[in-house]
């Protein structure tokens, strides 16, 4: 394999990455329904007006034009508010990227992973076409997002047409741009995990790649007709058919939720309008984001 060819092919899963970060025309249909309700809240306090909409980091073209009561949410709105920025790429550290998320020197996947997760991988990744020696030198948080991302973009969902990045392209230059997270948080978030932890990961995306079709189409269905429950039997179905992944769900959900609750009050706290834009994992069930706000006496209404 030529070294400017594996190259290459690094730099576009690195950019491919960036974008998970922040992954049909009767969805639409469906979106402009007079009385449907949103993944979209208007949360209150005394002096400030808090809109959270659930995101959904890859979607098709044609779920836009998105209801007006989302549109005109954020055009009421004078700070848009996105986990992170990825627009903003002088904040982007590709060398802490490929430190974070690649083997230094020698080591490889093998000598992290069993050889029964090693096997399953060089089985599922045939059909990518990627060299496998540039696979075996990604650490397996990294080669999981890579896995769903690659079955997305198959299955035609873009991250360029998600949520997140509709509202960063119309703030651009009109509204004040504020991040809830980092993309340096979210990194050091990740390549934190065990290697115990970081397989448990891969190994869960390896064994259900074949029915990410079938959950997506869940997840955009629970997405478009607000329905907070189906989202989060969807969100959390890992977790409960997976106990080894209960502590990345604590790390990768319920304390960034936490985290995210703290920010959201500084907003409230203040007199300006903000429209946040964060997964829509984050939103639901008793540990999520609308029922912690609720919990500290704030008004927080689905529309």
């Amino acid at each position: 394999m030529k070294p400017g060819r594996t190259g290459k092919i690094t730099r576009v899963l690195l950019m491919l990455f960036i974008l998970f970060l922040l992954g049909s025309s009767s969805y639409a249909l469906a979106a402009v329904s007079r009385n449907q309700k949103n993944f979209l809240w208007k949360v209150q306090s005394k002096t400030s007006t808090v809109y959270v909409l659930g995101s959904i980091h890859f979607m098709k073209k044609d779920i836009y034009p998105l209801h007006k009561n989302i549109e005109n949410a954020f055009d009421k709105s004078g700070v848009l508010v996105v986990e992170a920025n990825i627009n903003d790429v002088g904040k982007i550290d590709i060398q802490k990227i490929i430190e974070s998320a690649f083997y230094p020197g020698n080591d490889t996947l093998q000598n992290h992973v069993s050889r029964e997760t090693h096997e399953l991988l060089k089985r599922e990744f045939e059909g990518f076409g990627i060299p496998f020696e540039v696979i075996n030198k990604q650490r397996p948080w990294f080669l999981a997002l890579t896995l769903t991302s690659l079955e997305l973009l198959k299955l035609g969902f873009d991250p360029a047409n998600g949520i997140d990045m509709h509202f960063l392209s119309k703030a651009d230059g009109k509204k004040k741009i504020a991040e809830l997270e980092s993309i340096d948080y979210q990194i050091n978030l990740l390549s934190r995990f065990s290697d115990r932890e970081q397989e448990f990961f891969l190994l869960y995306t390896l064994k259900n790649i074949n029915t990410t079709g079938q959950e997506i189409d869940g997840l955009f269905r629970a997405w478009i007709t607000g329905d907070t429950k189906s989202m989060e039997s969807i969100i959390t179905k890992p977790a409960a058919e997976d106990r080894n992944l209960s502590s990345l769900y604590e790390k990768l959900i319920y304390e960034r939720n936490r985290n995210m609750v703290s920010r959201i009050e500084e907003f409230l706290k203040t007199k300006e309008t903000y429209f946040v834009v964060v997964g829509a994992g984050h939103l639901v069930g008793k540990k999520g984001i609308i029922e912690m706000l609720k919990g500290k006496g704030y008004h927080a209404e689905q529309i």
